[in-house]
């Protein structure tokens, strides 16, 4: 690339590749500018522990990646990409009795949910013909056609509730509430928030359309195909390209920064209006989270066995717990029985663990910018469902909302999904624009999970961010950034 690129990729997080790819796609030349010494954002993977211990540094499990419509459109395969899907997505322990568990059949889930059986399938059903199609309707921007304008109109009308008004109207029983729960904390949003009930169904949803993944040798391999990728376009990345103010910057006609608000108010701020600087500097981030990964002397010790057939486990018992301990955390506390979402990677790809070993991952739900190590009280609440889990426990290593946004500026706080995703800031997020991708100044485009569809390993961001700076780059010179 001796001349200097069409548009200039500020970032290398799945939304930022995914914008570099869709924008070689449509002719551009382009560079890619990447902070740290390695790509991906959160798509790294390292030896945490012990060697020979392949740990996942941020995302760990990809729903959305498997689903997503971009990445389905590209040849990640013939780049080193391999999709290991376990028996079942999720498993939901509790305390009495089997384990809940979430299987890609709506039938043999529904089985294990007692009464509530019935209106599970009656609830599911409908989606379950094209889930793959439904859930590229719902990863689509506010105003965009829909292929399935019926469902999408169904699934709007059935969940804009709370998470725990709809499982509480819908179900009778215990093991069918804490299974809607589960799914609907991924929101990181107090249960009793409307909303909540929407992230729980399209959680569920995607189960049923695939089987919840992990990336063979790590989450790192999506972001080596992604930028493999890249490079038979011709695009180029360069690591260690820290980029903090408008000086920094190459020459482009366009450029587009998978960063938070924040770092594009500090960058661009003098090319953007004040107002609109103002707008990205009031986006809400909410809380963050306490990660531990251990390597172990073997499988985790579920009471129930089955749980192992899942990648996902969500602890944290029925939704009356489960919603209290996420309300204590937005009222800015640490609760003793927290939310803890489990990743068994090494259950299902052998290639993250010496012969006869594993690695363990976990998470919960912590304030923005909390110090406290909650060691203790994570392995509690696993030793609650898995009785014996610490004495499977070689090594160990705790991450603080601070380790991540050190490692990733986007995570601020530690939070881990681009930002809050309640009833405004979802769909107007960073700022209500008609184009949520632009900005006042024509040659600057926002791509990151701060954008419309928001968290999770997809790339729709970067896609839809580069589709639409597309429409006008060709009217555009090449120059500085002013």
């Amino acid at each position: 690339m001796a001349q200097a690129p069409d548009a200039v990729v500020v970032g290398s997080g799945p939304n930022g590749l995914a914008a570099a790819i869709a924008l070689a796609q449509g002719g551009a030349s382009v560079l890619v500018l990447e902070g740290s010494d390695q790509i991906g954002g959160g798509l790294r993977t390292a030896e945490l522990t012990l060697p020979g211990f392949q740990h996942d540094v941020c995302s760990g499990c990809h729903p959305m990646g498997i689903l997503s419509p971009f990445f389905n459109s590209l040849p990640l395969a013939q780049h080193g990409l391999e999709w290991i899907k376990p028996k079942a997505s999720v498993a939901h322990p509790l305390d009495d009795g089997p384990a809940v568990m979430l299987w890609r059949s709506v039938a043999e889930t529904a089985r294990g949910l007692g009464l509530d059986g019935d209106s599970y399938r009656k609830l599911m059903s409908p989606f379950e013909s094209d889930g793959r199609g439904f859930v590229a309707d719902a990863l689509a921007p506010v105003g965009s056609i829909p292929r399935h304008p019926l469902l999408l109109m169904r699934f709007g009308m059935s969940v804009l509730r709370s998470a725990v008004g709809f499982a509480r109207g819908r179900f009778d029983e215990a093991r069918a509430r804490a299974l809607f729960a589960g799914c609907a904390a991924h929101a990181i949003l107090p249960l009793e928030r409307r909303l909540t009930a929407t992230v729980g169904l399209l959680f569920l949803l995607t189960a049923h359309a695939e089987e919840w993944p992990v990336a063979k040798g790590g989450s790192a391999a999506i972001g080596r195909a992604l930028a493999s990728h890249l490079a038979t376009l011709g695009g180029r990345i360069e690591t260690g390209r820290r980029v903090r103010s408008l000086a920094d910057l190459p020459q482009a006609r366009m450029y587009f920064f998978d960063t938070g608000p924040n770092q594009l108010a500090d960058i661009a701020g003098p090319v953007l209006p004040e107002r609109y600087v103002r707008g990205l500097r009031r986006y809400r981030f909410g809380p963050g989270v306490f990660k531990l990964d251990w390597a172990l002397d073997g499988p985790i010790p579920w009471k129930d066995p089955q749980v192992l057939s899942a990648s996902t486990v969500h602890l944290g018992g029925t939704l009356d717990e489960i919603a209290a301990a996420e309300a204590a955390v937005w009222r800015g506390e640490h609760p003793e029985r927290p939310y803890v979402l489990v990743v068994q990677q090494s259950q299902h790809d052998p290639t993250r663990a010496p012969a006869g070993k594993h690695t363990g991952y976990a998470y919960c739900h912590v304030p923005a910018g909390s110090t406290i190590d909650l060691t203790e009280v994570v392995e509690r609440q696993i030793e609650r469902f898995a009785p014996g889990f610490r004495d499977r426990i070689l090594a160990r290593h705790a991450k603080r909302t601070a380790d991540f946004e050190r490692d990733n500026p986007n995570c601020v706080g530690g939070a881990i999904t681009g930002g809050v995703a309640d009833l405004f800031q979802a769909f107007l997020r960073p700022v209500a624009r008609l184009d949520p991708y632009s900005t006042p100044n024509r040659r600057i485009f926002i791509c990151s999970a701060s954008t419309p569809p928001g968290g999770g390993v997809h790339g729709m961001c970067g896609y839809y961010a580069a589709r639409s700076g597309l429409r006008r780059m060709e009217k555009i010179p090449i120059g500085p950034l002013t």
